[in-house]
């Protein structure tokens, strides 16, 4: 989640800076990040695992194993993190926008200390629903080995026909989502009000 976020949220901002008539405006840069996250962020988990494989051995070693799958999660959250950022950003009032630059203030502080901020109740939202997408990431992981309770419900749940010990690894998952929403909720609002 911290790798995602990070790597997200720089090609997010970078997305928002750089569209055509925006504070960094570079067509080269946004058309060429928008097309990586255009092309990396539809594909699904599982295809994206086996798609990964030869960036995975190159960088970790292996495409098997809890390394492998925590460098493809990051590497797949990130770019779904910056498209959720780039939109979170874009909302922001552009008369917030042109009320700091009428005061003076420079393109990195508009960046950073205008629109960052007025963006933050919406950008806590989006890695809420990051985080729940990435506890479904991991649960896929389960089927390379990556370890985790999606691994746990096909080694001891399904190939050992022990329904109940899937059904524990779902209320598990679930459980995990429904205290992530409540408190990316929480802490949304609290972000909002301020």
């Amino acid at each position: 989640m911290v790798v995602s976020g990070v790597v997200g949220l720089v090609l997010g901002v970078a997305l928002y800076a750089t569209r055509p008539g925006n504070l960094f405006s570079n067509r080269l840069v946004f058309g060429v990040i928008g097309l990586l996250v255009n092309i990396i962020r539809p594909i699904p988990f599982v295809i994206f695992l086996l798609a990964v494989g030869p960036l995975q051995r190159l960088v970790i070693g292996t495409t098997l194993g809890t390394n492998a799958v925590t460098f493809a999660i990051a590497l797949a959250a990130g770019f779904a993190v910056a498209r959720i950022v780039e939109q979170s950003l874009v909302g922001v009032d552009p008369g917030v926008v042109e009320a700091a630059r009428s005061m003076g203030a420079s393109r990195s502080a508009i960046l950073f200390g205008v629109v960052v901020r007025e963006g933050l109740g919406p950008l806590v939202l989006g890695y809420t629903f990051i985080f729940v997408g990435i506890v479904d990431m991991s649960a896929q992981a389960g089927l390379v080995g990556g370890g985790g309770l999606g691994d746990y419900a096909i080694q001891y749940g399904s190939q050992q026909y022990d329904w109940g010990v899937v059904y524990a690894a779902l209320v598990a998952i679930v459980a995990i989502v429904v205290i992530g929403q409540f408190l990316g909720n929480r802490l949304a609002r609290a972000v909002m009000r301020r």
